[in-house]
């Protein structure tokens, strides 16, 4: 039995990993029923200090995030997948913009190019997404905190972006 941890409840779950099937990628929460992302790892023969057959769960790492835009009473659920280089995010509008993912909203507080979210890849072949504000009016919370003049932080999955009144959430 392996010990893990939903990374959407957060319930300690225990896993018998001889009853996975091989090459799976995940498997349902029984609390949220939210999928699990996971990557079997085991020792090979001779290997290690252990004499069991022991497999390990991590969670895999996805690709390119996407950004959801939380439904409030001026906007409604929206979805943006994120590609490698810089996406600028703001409200739509007709009127000029550099934004490249427009939020439908009539959140006026949000400008029309709010937030700047950078996609590289990394070392390790993944994806690191940094966030910053792009000189925005009404300014960016993060995590409870406002970013200040030129900072860049670097997103974790399921993290909350306030944007004028609308919150948006960042997944893996």
């Amino acid at each position: 039995m392996i010990a893990v941890k939903c990374p959407h409840c957060h319930v300690g779950l225990k896993v018998d990993e001889k009853k996975l099937p091989s090459g799976i990628t995940s498997f349902k929460c029984p609390k949220c029923k939210r999928p699990i992302p996971v990557s079997m790892l085991s020792q090979k023969e001779g290997e290690g200090t252990s004499s069991s057959d022991t497999a390990l769960l991590h969670p895999l790492k996805k690709g390119i995030g996407r950004i959801t835009v939380l439904p409030n009473a001026g906007t409604a659920e929206q979805v943006f997948p994120l590609a490698e280089g810089v996406s600028i995010i703001g409200r739509k509008s007709s009127r000029p913009s550099l934004a490249t993912i427009g939020i439908e909203t009539t959140d006026r507080s949000m400008s029309r190019e709010h937030i700047r979210i950078e996609v590289k890849k990394d070392s390790k072949g993944g994806y690191k997404h940094y966030l910053s504000d792009n000189n925005s009016k009404n300014h960016t919370l993060y995590n409870s905190n406002y970013l200040g003049e030129g900072e860049e932080v670097i997103l974790n999955n399921n993290e909350e972006i306030i944007i004028g009144r609308t919150v948006l959430r960042f997944n893996e």
